[in-house]
C-alpha cells in the first residue's frame, strides 16, 4: 500500500541546528529537508507537523512547507483546512479561560517548582502566549511527577517529556522540555484522530521524531522513524523503543534522517 501521509516533529527532526529548515545537525546549510518535502509533494503525500509549539507558530510553519494540516501544543488540538479539533478529552473547560489559565489558577506550576527545586523552570521565552499547555525545561521523572499531580487532586493533568533540548540548565547534564497538559492529550491521539478524519489507513502513514513523547505515535502509524540524534541525546529513547515493533532508527540526524525516512518509505524499502 502506498504512502499517503508523513507526520513529523519539528525541533530535532525536520529542523536542523538553530531550528532552521535549511541547516543540518551541525548548522551547515542543507537542502535535504526541502528535497524530502518536494518528494512528498510530487507523490501527493501530505506532511503534517506534530509539535509542542503554539498554534500560531505551527500554523505559520505549515504554511511555509505548503500544508493545510498541523498538530500543536503536544497534541492538544489539530487543524485541517482551518477546521480546529480539540483533543483535551474529559478536561473541564471554564468559560472565558484557557487551559493554561485554569492550570495556573490551581497553582499546578508552583506545586511542581516547589517539589523539583533547581530541576524545573519555565522554558523561557517560549512559555508565554500559550493556551493549551504549560512549557517547562529541566530534568524530572515524569512518572513521579504524575503521581504527585494525582496526590494533590490534579489527576486530570499530566506532565509529558518532549525530549532533550540544546538550551541547558546549571547542574543538569541533559536538559529536557516538558509539557503540562490535560490527561488525555498526546501527539499519538492527535495523529490517530487526524488520520481517521482524512481516511488514512495505518499502512498509509509514517511518522518521524526524536523524543520519548514522539515514540508514542508509533502506535498510531504504520512505521515510525527515530532520527539518529534522538537516542544519541537521550538514552531513554532507546529504552522506550523496545515497547514497539515498527520503529527504525535512521542513519542520519535531524533533516538528513527525515529525508531518509521519506525516501525509503516512498520507495517501499522501509
Amino acid at each position: 500500500m502506498s504512502l499517503r501521509c508523513v507526520y513529523t516533529d519539528l525541533d530535532g527532526t525536520l529542523l536542523g541546528d538553530g531550528a532552521s529548515l535549511f541547516t543540518d545537525y551541525e548548522g551547515n546549510f542543507s537542502m535535504m529537508q526541502a528535497k524530502a518535502l518536494e518528494a512528498c509533494s510530487r507523490a501527493g503525500v501530505e506532511v503534517v507537523i506534530m509539535s509542542g509549539r503554539r498554534q500560531v507558530q505551527v500554523h505559520e510553519d505549515a504554511r511555509i512547507i505548503g500544508q493545510t494540516s498541523f498538530i500543536f501544543e503536544a497534541g492538544s488540538a489539530f487543524s485541517i483546512d482551518r477546521e480546529l479539533t480539540m483533543m483535551t478529552g474529559e478536561f473541564e473547560h471554564e468559560d472565558g479561560k484557557t487551559v493554561v489559565e485554569q492550570m495556573s489558577d490551581r497553582g499546578v506550576p508552583e506545586l511542581l517548582f516547589e517539589h523539583y527545586q533547581d530541576k524545573l523552570e519555565f522554558h523561557e521565552p517560549w512559555h508565554t502566549g500559550r493556551e493549551m499547555s504549560h512549557l517547562f525545561r529541566g530534568e524530572v521523572d515524569t512518572e513521579e511527577a504524575n503521581l504527585l499531580l494525582d496526590e494533590h487532586g490534579h489527576s486530570d493533568l499530566r506532565l509529558l517529556d518532549n525530549g532533550a533540548i540544546s538550551r541547558g540548565m546549571e547542574g543538569i547534564e541533559v536538559t529536557h522540555c516538558y509539557h503540562l497538559v490535560p490527561r488525555g492529550v498526546s501527539k499519538a491521539g492527535a495523529v490517530a484522530a487526524h488520520a481517521r478524519a482524512r481516511g488514512y489507513t495505518l499502512e498509509e502513514t509514517i511518522a518521524v521524531g526524536d523524543s520519548v513523547e514522539d515514540l508514542e505515535v508509533a502506535a498510531s502509524v504504520g512505521k515510525f522513524f527515530v532520527v539518529a540524534n534522538g537516542p544519541e541525546k537521550d538514552p531513554e529513547v532507546r529504552r522506550v523503543m523496545a515497547n514497539f515493533d515498527n520503529i527504525t532508527v535512521t542513519e542520519g540526524r535531524n533533516g538528513d534522517g527525515f529525508y531518509e525516512a521519506v525516501v525509503s518509505s516512498l520507495m517501499g524499502r522501509a
